[in-house]
């Protein structure tokens, strides 16, 4: 030992000797089971790996601030927004969403967009994606969803035939489906790629009135996607390529940032609105309900330990922060509970007092103590409430708005005037160009070219019923029958089911 190296220790404090050889019987051995520093250091190796995320598997993230630009306080009494110019910690954990932490950064694939806001309130988290929609809008179906896309149980290989009889069993996919075999699906960085709340969410204010709004994190780096050839040879060129090139910019001081527009609906308005508001499926159309900016958000610090700051870092959307709530959208009302209960399972009960993800500018007060879901030093305060000793007491100030709630209770299934179509044909005829489409075409029929004959039919004719064009050229470059499609595209979806089946 050096004359300043530190001392290596056990866990507690002991200094350890020798770090090279186990304490034997004779030599070579056996080894002694008194040789507690092996023990412990082979029982902490067993258990330094944590089961990986179900979902949002591989990810790379970084810590910034975000900086209020315009005044939001006639919607929102959330402390953090409450003035121009102030500054709140974040941290941000972009993922790919369906591969394991092997998988290639470049997959074809929704990409996370995680956010954690460490306020004077408690923790914000906004668990959004790159995309302003998703495939399904009720929770039922997600785990089935999650199984279709991950390995097939009998061959543990990925299955286009699991893939494509889902989502052409479920026609509310077909928005999503189509910015995901867009270039979108294959963002080049996740510098260069937007972040959204994807779901609606209730703003209120101070005098108790509230609004329902939409996130919209725009990059500033502009909006960069990869071609299927391009993420293709990345996969094998450089699978960590977008891990690597948040860690590398950050690094040389290239800070990214996104600019923060909002979309803002009055309750009024959301009641006679031609599409419903809170359906996770469907955006809010620009021309609608104009964008707002509100804020920037800057990444300028990445994490000193990978393991602690990113994979243990857990985000859920039941994090709020008076001013901030949930809105009436059933996925989002199932993910409430979800994310709580798998970081429990994955992390371990006292997740959320890991540095990453304990509150920083606010201070914990509460009643649950002891055992595994609180580690923390006791205090001389009771335990139960109510109490007369100085305990902390309930703050009504921060109660969300009440909302009116009627109707019948049953498994209802969803019925609006506006189809699922709609949105899915007008991304494809006024938002694409002619290169955005054609790409959109050769991606469709390059992965949908591995599934069943009958599953293409029936997923075609979904792409026909948004858009002639688009239904026929997917079609033709499946060598399809149009007419066929054309025929089945004019079916219920029951029929078309029966029509498809094996």
């Amino acid at each position: 030992m050096t004359k300043h190296a530190k001392k290596m220790t056990t866990n507690f404090g002991a200094p350890v000797p020798d770090d090279q050889n186990s304490i034997t019987a004779g030599n070579p051995g056996p080894i002694l089971m008194q040789d507690v520093h092996l023990l412990e250091k082979l029982a902490h190796f067993d258990r330094e790996r944590i089961p990986e995320r179900v979902v949002h598997a591989k990810g790379a993230g970084a810590y910034g601030d975000f900086e209020v630009l315009e005044d939001v306080s006639k919607y929102t009494k959330a402390k953090f927004l409450s003035e121009v110019g102030k500054r709140t910690e974040v941290f941000v954990r972009f993922s790919t969403v369906g591969g394991e932490k092997g998988s290639a950064d470049s997959e074809r694939d929704p990409r996370g967009f995680a956010m954690k806001f460490y306020t004077e309130d408690g923790n914000y988290d906004l668990v959004g994606n790159n995309t302003p929609i998703f495939f399904i809008r009720d929770p039922l179906k997600f785990p089935d969803f999650i199984h279709t896309q991950k390995r097939n149980p009998i061959t543990n290989l990925k299955d286009a035939d699991m893939f494509w009889d889902f989502l052409s069993l479920t026609p509310e996919s077909i928005h999503q489906v189509t910015i995901l075999f867009s270039d979108r699906g294959t963002p080049r960085t996740y510098r260069h790629m937007n972040g959204y709340s994807s779901h609606t969410f209730m703003w209120y204010n101070e005098k108790g009135e509230h609004y329902w709004v939409k996130y919209h994190f725009k990059t500033e780096q502009g909006i960069e996607n990869f071609t299927r050839g391009e993420a293709d040879h990345m996969k094998s060129a450089d699978p960590d390529h977008a891990t690597r090139d948040l860690f590398d910019a950050i690094e040389r001081e290239d800070f990214p940032s996104w600019r923060l527009e909002m979309q803002i609906m009055t309750p009024e308005q959301a009641l006679e609105y031609r599409f419903d508001p809170f359906d996770i499926t469907k955006v809010w159309p620009h021309g609608d309900y104009e964008p707002i900016t509100i804020g920037r958000m800057t990444l300028n610090r990445n994490p000193v330990n990978y393991f602690n700051e990113v994979e243990q870092s857990a985000f859920s959307p039941a994090n709020f922060v008076p001013g901030i709530g949930p809105s009436p959208d059933k996925l989002l009302q199932g993910r409430l509970f979800s994310y709580h209960d798998t970081h429990r399972h994955r992390l371990g009960t006292n997740y959320h007092m890991l540095p990453v993800n304990a509150p920083k500018a606010a201070q914990v007060d509460n009643y649950q103590r002891d055992a595994f879901m609180n580690i923390a030093p006791g205090s001389g305060h009771p335990n139960y409430y109510p109490n007369t000793m100085g305990g902390a007491e309930p703050d009504p100030t921060a109660a969300e708005p009440a909302l009116d709630v009627s109707g019948m209770i049953a498994r209802q299934p969803y019925i609006h005037p506006n189809d699922d179509y709609v949105q899915a044909g007008d991304l494809y005829r006024e938002v694409m160009t002619d290169s955005d489409r054609s790409n959109l075409i050769d991606n469709i029929v390059s992965h949908l070219s591995n599934a069943q004959k009958r599953l293409q039919m029936r997923q075609a004719a979904l792409f026909f019923r948004a858009d002639r064009e688009y239904g026929s050229r997917v079609a033709q470059g499946l060598n399809l029958d149009v007419k066929e499609i054309e025929s089945l595209a004019s079916l219920e979806q029951e029929q078309l089911v029966e029509a498809t089946k094996e």
